[in-house]
């Protein structure tokens, strides 16, 4: 649990009683609103209540995911205007969270795990296609799952 804990609890509220798990779903809905640190957030919220779990990995490989995309939207983020994207440690953790989500075969909780890594390796091949040098993220339409 962190400090963000009840924030998170009361927007993934309404997620509650259906198949899959809150957070899960609420880390889905926030990707895919583009709102990738609150994804994070999301998820780590779960993950850190038990790091032990036998899907403590999965977890981790999602919220991977998701800081990835926000080391690419720092240009966005107007506490930072000046930092610019971050694609090397985007790239980085795009690499870990397919290190973590890879095993997982069939995924946890019917997660589309097979669309989550094809995700990860079109957005690395994008990052290494220019040498780190071009943000995909300026060109291409944000990632959904």
């Amino acid at each position: 649990m962190t400090h963000k804990t009840s924030a998170i609890s009361a927007r993934i509220a309404h997620l509650h009683g259906r198949d899959q798990p809150a957070h899960l779903l609420g880390w889905l809905e926030a990707f895919n609103a583009g709102e990738y640190y609150e994804a994070h957030d999301i998820l780590e919220d779960l993950w850190l209540q038990d790091r032990n779990a036998h899907e403590a990995n999965f977890y981790q490989g999602l919220i991977q995911l998701a800081g990835a995309f926000v080391h690419l939207k720092m240009h966005e983020n107007p506490a930072y205007p000046a930092a610019g994207p971050r694609l090397r440690p985007a790239a980085k953790l795009l690499k870990l969270a397919r290190v973590n989500l890879q095993p997982y075969n069939p995924a946890p909780h019917n997660f589309d795990n097979h669309s989550a890594l094809q995700l990860i390796d079109h957005w690395q091949t994008q990052l290494e296609s220019t040498n780190f040098k071009t943000n995909p993220l300026e060109s291409q339409p944000p990632p959904k799952l």
